[in-house]
């Protein structure tokens, strides 16, 4: 009867992103209302001091990672935003992409850009980069929606193929399941499945496109910030590989020397204005996230996704995989690729390329299904968890061709 109550509170949430047009209410509040909820009846329910001390602990390990994610997305986007402000984005954007240029084109270009970066750099970075770059461009609501959806695949994409894109490529390494090389192949399915998308999106798309113009105000100040921003990103990558440092780390401190420079540099009102783009991150999309956590928690909790593994174990190891992947568009991919892990289930080089695959990419079928998503919805505004449903197909296409290319090139490279 309990485990059918929680259970009934994730299914509403999930209704109230979908219905959120249709109600008026912010899935920001929902989310995190029904969250909050379903914890607190875990605790009336646990019946004994010692019971509720246990559930006590594991709402303090889901906080932990919640309060990572915070502080991560925290740092990423008032870089974003302050170099967003100042014009800095636009500017790099204008330097990379032609001032004029075909929409086929743009769309071709916005899905490498996107797919490269997020190799490079997590997820949540590359998705408000990438988005900064629809905002230089005069695109239409329908072809803006479109390239938002390009966008959230690409990025989820490129993340497989290497452990500093992705934090389940990564859990999958560090558990010894593949090797840095072996990942490398997924690049080449990664790119294939981004660009059959974008030629997809872009069929009946005509005419040219042109970046808006915009005045270069920026002072040396901000080129050097911006420099930060860069060497903050490569040198997450960088600890993280040579001492295991949490990149929420090494992002904080990007941010704390980011503050440091404007003081040094600015005069005090000028330092309040600098210490505002702090505040004009999206607190929705954090609040957003924390409800949504809350309840993949609560449902790690009550072993549903235990469940899944048991599930995951009854078919063949490739098909359960794929679906697996399509699972991760309702489940957060991390605790269900943990469960995985802790499993440990008898898979051969091929089939564990296969899930890194599918557990990264799986996602981007459901536009609350992963990171990049969930932010997307929050910054685009014509960009809905209903509007997104249309491109199911097309996506779920181009999840299956890559998801075959990874097992032909791994079995016959690995096999």
């Amino acid at each position: 009867m309990l485990h059918t109550f929680l259970i009934s509170l994730a299914v509403l949430a999930l209704l109230s992103i979908v219905f959120e047009e249709v109600t008026h209410i912010n899935k920001a509040k929902t989310t995190l209302f029904l969250g909050c909820i379903a914890w607190i009846t875990l605790f009336i329910a646990s019946g004994s001091p010692e019971k509720s001390k246990i559930v006590g602990e594991n709402l303090n390990e889901n906080l932990l990672e919640i309060a990572t994610l915070w502080l991560f997305l925290m740092s990423t986007m008032t870089f974003v935003a302050y170099l967003n402000a100042k014009g800095m984005i636009q500017v790099l954007v204008q330097k990379i992409f032609p001032q004029q240029v075909s929409v086929r084109m743009l769309m071709m270009q916005v899905g490498l850009f996107s797919l490269v970066l997020s190799t490079f750099c997590d997820n949540v970075t590359a998705t408000l980069v990438s988005l900064g770059l629809l905002t230089t461009f005069n695109l239409d609501k329908q072809m803006r929606r479109r390239m938002a959806v390009l966008i959230i695949f690409a990025v989820n994409s490129g993340g497989v193929a290497l452990i500093t894109g992705d934090v389940t490529t990564l859990m999958i390494f560090l558990a010894g399941k593949v090797h840095i090389s072996e990942l490398l192949i997924l690049f080449i399915p990664a790119g294939i499945s981004v660009m059959v998308l974008a030629v997809l999106f872009s069929l009946k798309a005509e005419g040219h496109v042109s970046t808006t113009p915009i005045e270069q105000n920026y002072n040396t100040v901000d080129i050097v910030i911006g420099v930060i921003f860069f060497t903050t990103i490569v040198l997450t990558m960088v600890l993280n590989v040579l001492f295991g440092i949490p990149p929420v780390l090494t992002f904080l401190f990007g941010l704390s020397v980011m503050f440091l420079v404007g003081r040094t540099n600015k005069s005090k009102s000028e330092e309040v204005q600098v210490l505002e783009y702090i505040r004009q991150v999206e607190f929705d999309t954090l609040l957003f996230f924390l409800g949504i956590l809350l309840l993949v928690g609560m449902l790690k909790e009550i072993g549903t996704l235990h469940l899944l593994t048991e599930v995951y174990g009854m078919y063949n190891p490739s098909i359960s995989n794929f679906f697996t992947g399509v699972g991760s568009a309702l489940l957060d991919n991390v605790p269900l690729t943990a469960a995985l892990l802790k499993a440990d289930p008898v898979l051969t080089t091929a089939q564990w390329l296969g899930l890194t695959y599918s557990v990264g990419v799986g996602g981007s079928l459901l536009i609350i299904g992963s990171a990049s998503g969930i932010i997307a919805m929050s910054k685009v505004e014509e960009l809905t968890f209903v509007s997104y449903l249309k491109y199911v197909p097309a996506l779920l296409l181009c999840y299956c061709i890559g998801y075959g290319l990874t097992l032909f090139l791994a079995n016959n490279i690995h096999g």
